[in-house]
């Protein structure tokens, strides 16, 4: 059996699908001002870069960009509203090879691993097209620093202390 034709038609469809299906593309990048070893409470900046393929104008293009949470156990997506990032952006219309850059600002509120996608459709499109994967992690920020709550806790239970004896000497001297 020939299969040589089966393999053309397969790939005929694949490219004819993938073209005809969304006619944009989507690039996702972290921002190089990120920083190296992100911690709680730090801000993270994405950029996406999308770019309509097609020969015709699209219409109605929505971008939305998802934090998805991988830890082993743990895999979730999560709320974006916690973490103060946009949700969606809108083009009206956008040109044969036109191109809408964006960026994706989010503060991170809880450590862990973690992925972020943007994913983009069009009014008449028939597909989603999302980015590449960008993963980060998020390391655990101290809440606590001992060297600057010791200290307080030890000082101000002695200062009472000491402040209660004084009066307690006092009284005492008064009443000999």
């Amino acid at each position: 059996m020939n299969i040589a034709p089966l393999i053309v038609a397969a790939g005929l469809a694949l490219l004819a699908g993938g073209a005809s299906a969304a006619g944009l593309t989507v690039e996702l990048a972290p921002s190089a001002a990120n920083p190296k070893i992100p911690q709680m409470g730090d801000h993270l900046t994405f950029q996406s870069v999308i770019t309509n393929t097609d020969a015709a104008p699209q219409d109605g293009v929505v971008a939305w960009l998802s934090l998805l949470r991988v830890d082993k156990g743990q895999e979730q997506p999560m709320d974006l509203e916690d973490w103060s990032a946009h949700k969606a952006v809108v083009e009206k219309q956008l040109a044969p090879g036109g191109v809408v850059k964006n960026e994706w600002p989010m503060r991170l509120i809880q450590a862990g691993d973690y992925r972020v996608v943007v994913s983009t459709v069009s009014r008449t499109g028939t597909a989603l097209t999302p980015s590449h994967f960008v993963d980060f992690t998020v390391k655990q920020k101290p809440v606590v620093e001992s060297r600057r709550v010791l200290p307080v806790a030890l000082g101000v239970p002695a200062l009472l202390a000491g402040l209660m004896g004084m009066a307690w000497l006092s009284r005492r001297a008064k009443r000999i």
